[in-house]
């Protein structure tokens, strides 16, 4: 009895779990409650420059630092980040909703986003805008491809402030990306 029991109550949970359905608007609702800043994310290969503004980003640990980011897996960032195994992320200003717009739109050739944006290099040659809060250039540890994003794990090797302020969040701009 004690062994058909255990048997009949993991069935019992594999049926609950098989006729469990998810909501979908509840899904969209609950996961844009997220809270997201708004960065822009530079990537270069040689002398290819490109950039798209991520909000899927959250801090991963003090030590060593590390920063967690979702990268749409068909962009030509994904693909550059995976080549080189670096990326920078810059800091937006409250005020930068205009620029997060320029790095949210399709383009038509890689760069092209940057003519908007000036920038300079840093220590590992990667694009850090020269007017925003600042930026971090971090080299890649790991990564899970999953799904229509990889989340890569980078440890922050330079960091650079401009002048500290509030950041640019997706909530203020009245966009949803997410859910």
């Amino acid at each position: 009895m004690g062994g058909s029991y255990a048997v009949d109550r993991c069935l019992d949970f594999n049926q609950r779990i098989r006729a469990m359905s998810l909501d979908a608007n509840a899904k969209k609702v609950l996961l844009r409650k997220i809270p997201h800043g708004l960065f822009i994310c530079g990537v270069r290969n040689g002398d290819e420059v490109n950039g798209f503004t991520a909000s899927w980003v959250t801090q991963g640990s003090f030590e060593p630092p590390l920063v967690v980011m979702g990268v749409r897996a068909d962009s030509s960032s994904h693909a550059i980040i995976e080549a080189t195994g670096k990326f920078s992320l810059n800091v937006l200003r409250a005020d930068q909703k205009d620029l997060a717009a320029v790095f949210f739109k399709p383009q038509k050739a890689l760069g092209g986003r940057f003519e908007a944006a000036p920038f300079e290099e840093g220590e590992l040659g990667l694009p850090l805008l020269t007017d925003a809060v600042g930026g971090v250039e971090c080299e890649l540890v790991g990564s899970i491809k999953h799904g229509d994003h990889t989340v890569f794990v980078g440890e922050v090797k330079t960091a650079r402030l401009i002048a500290d302020g509030e950041a640019l969040n997706l909530a203020s701009t009245g966009w949803n990306y997410g859910g």
